[in-house]
């Protein structure tokens, strides 16, 4: 071919492009935010959890984001309202994944949702943090990049459970749940627990949510010679109408069970205070008051800084606003130190060791994707709450 000088201003401007456009995809990596898509239940029967949980995850980013981001890059949260709705919530992550092309998916908060939507996610091959229950959704060999950041149904149930037998000495049970996807797994993984410990479970059962009057469910317990209630339910009006029952009933057996028991929205549906007493709920030592009313320094520091920034913890629960401060803080610390490739964020959570957070110590290998100590959760006392926070129930020493 003729050279030309058009040929030589032309292939200089060619081989310009290619160097810059060289140059230009790291530079772009190097300086995009990192989008996390988060799927909270704001609204609907399931959406104390996602309203709580919300208020730490955005008080955490912000805090990321004024101190200058991770290394330069702020991050972006996409949030989805789920409005408690396992078909929303994988619409949502399909919008997320496919159409915002987000580094990882916090959520959904809540198990029915989450059952949904997870296998969506390991598809698009996203990274999936979650703090929802259900066994089922961590497998590292069939979705290697999802993650809890909270204890296992196994894990909830042994607590309770233990209590329940070990130390009030109990063994005529009553279990009941709702008919979401939570409520029936949990009855169900904990009947066969409380089964093979030697319980006898005298009734169990599976009542929809929005049922007005539990009575006849309540005398049906009552009437089996049940010895405590084990209700599994994160909505606080089915709680509530459990608890009321009981004592219009008075009929004083303990209710031992699910953490929504010990919720500032479960104490404001109660017909009377005194019925909050012989209740007892799953939470976590590191957000639980000890004998003297003290919290663990971390979670005392944290009361401190929601206080200043006059965020609400009196209708709600200091460990899902924990939670929720310490997901994007991992996920930061992820990026951090490994980056926001998919292999990257998995291969370094894999490496984690007592992750220091202000619910918990988080730990992952590449075998075991369920994070959270047994030794931290505990049951606390639901009428001694204070700040969103409880004193460990009798039996506990700290």
């Amino acid at each position: 071919m003729r050279i030309t000088r058009r040929n030589t201003l032309i292939g200089s401007a060619a081989g310009a492009a290619a160097v810059l456009g060289g140059l230009a995809k790291p530079a772009i990596a190097a300086s995009e935010p990192i989008r996390i898509g988060f799927l909270p239940a704001l609204t609907g029967p399931s959406s104390s959890t996602g309203v709580a949980i919300n208020r730490g995850t955005q008080l955490a980013v912000n805090e990321i984001n004024a101190a200058g981001g991770v290394n330069g890059r702020k991050i972006e949260l996409i949030v989805r309202d789920t409005q408690s709705d396992p078909t929303k919530a994988v619409n949502a992550v399909a919008e997320l994944a496919r159409g915002r092309h987000v580094h990882i998916m916090w959520g959904p908060l809540n198990s029915g949702e989450s059952l949904a939507a997870t296998p969506l996610i390991a598809r698009v091959g996203v990274p999936q943090l979650d703090p929802c229950f259900a066994d089922g959704l961590t497998n590292p060999k069939k979705w290697p990049l999802a993650f809890r950041n909270a204890p296992s149904n196994q894990q909830i149930g042994a607590a309770a459970n233990r209590y329940v037998m070990d130390v009030l000495k109990l063994t005529k049970v009553a279990v009941i749940g709702d008919t979401t996807g939570y409520g029936t797994d949990s009855v169900n993984t904990y009947v066969s627990m409380l089964k093979a410990r030697g319980a006898d479970v005298v009734y169990r059962g599976d009542t929809d949510a929005s049922d007005p009057d539990l009575k006849p469910e309540l005398l049906r317990m009552q009437g089996a010679g049940a010895q405590v209630i084990m209700p599994w339910s994160v909505n606080a009006g089915f709680l509530a109408r459990i608890i009321n029952t009981r004592g219009d009933m008075g009929w004083n057996v303990p209710i031992i069970g699910q953490t929504t028991l010990g919720s500032g929205q479960t104490r404001a549906l109660l017909e009377k205070p005194e019925y909050w007493a012989n209740v007892y709920q799953n939470n976590f030592l590191p957000c639980s008051y000890n004998a003297a009313g003290e919290l663990p320094p971390r979670a005392a520091d944290f009361v401190k800084r929601l206080q200043a920034e006059k965020i609400e913890m009196g209708d709600t629960l200091l460990w899902w606003i924990a939670l929720g401060y310490d997901a994007p803080r991992m996920i930061a610390d992820a990026v951090k130190n490994a980056g926001s490739a998919p292999n990257e964020i998995a291969g370094y959570w894999n490496t984690l060791k007592a992750w220091p957070g202000v619910y918990g110590d988080i730990s992952y290998t590449p075998e075991q994707h369920n994070g959270y100590p047994d030794n931290e959760i505990v049951m606390c006392q639901a009428n001694t709450f204070r700040n969103g926070a409880f004193k460990l129930a009798p039996g506990y020493s700290t």
